[in-house]
């Protein structure tokens, strides 16, 4: 029993890592968005196979755990969670570098800095906000935090949505400008998709606490 709690212990150190990085390679995301940067955007996407390399590193140890220690009730929830927001993690890495991408592409055409026909300011510091509540949530299996994030993404759907609206009369009243909408969809779309992987993610801290699985009853 003393070892196999040790091996958690060690599965925890590394979730941690890889959250860690995850959040720190949103928040610069942002950064490189709101301002432009180029050489941010490019620092993400070179340190995108870093996120890889993690995913993969505690996917082996989850494995190794269920392998070795057959690990029941609460523990065998939480190896089974990290496992799949393991994969969800990494898809917020790959999403991040999407976006970053599409910085460069913007930058290209651009040499100022585009006013977005959206509130990508609010879109990403909910999108922030959410990421972390549901780090936290996992760390102190708190479902009622978990919960919190839910109601958080139906804000990013409303901005998504909205923003849709506001491009198509932008491209009929300068449609040299599509090329440029295109991008700036993407990377809207690209945050929606975050969003939606950190939702996953308080689904399978629900799961793991509370032993309930949601993911088919929400409204």
């Amino acid at each position: 029993m003393i070892r196999i709690q040790k091996e958690l212990c060690k599965v925890r150190q590394r979730f941690i890592e890889i959250s860690s990085t995850v959040e720190n390679t949103l928040k610069k995301t942002v950064q490189s968005v709101l301002e432009m940067d180029t050489k941010l955007a490019e620092e993400i996407i070179e340190n995108e196979k870093i996120i890889d390399k993690m995913e993969v590193d505690l996917e082996e140890e989850c494995l190794k755990v269920l392998a070795l220690y057959q690990p029941v009730a609460t523990d065998l929830r939480f190896i089974i969670a990290l496992l799949k927001i393991n994969n969800d993690l990494e898809r917020i890495g790959d999403l991040s570098e999407h976006i970053a991408k599409k910085v460069l592409h913007i930058s290209k055409k651009e040499k100022e800095m585009v006013p977005f026909p959206f509130n990508f300011k609010k879109m990403s510091s909910v999108t922030l906000s959410m990421l972390k509540k549901s780090i936290d949530a996992l760390l102190s299996f708190n479902s009622q935090e978990a919960y919190e994030v839910l109601e958080l993404d139906n804000k990013i759907d409303l901005i998504h949505k909205q923003m849709f609206r506001k491009v198509e009369k932008l491209i009929m009243e300068s449609p040299q400008k599509t090329a440029l909408m295109i991008d700036i969809v993407g990377i809207s779309r690209y945050m929606e998709r975050i969003a939606d992987h950190i939702t996953n993610i308080s689904e399978d801290v629900i799961y793991m606490t509370d032993g309930e699985i949601i993911r088919h009853n929400r409204n």
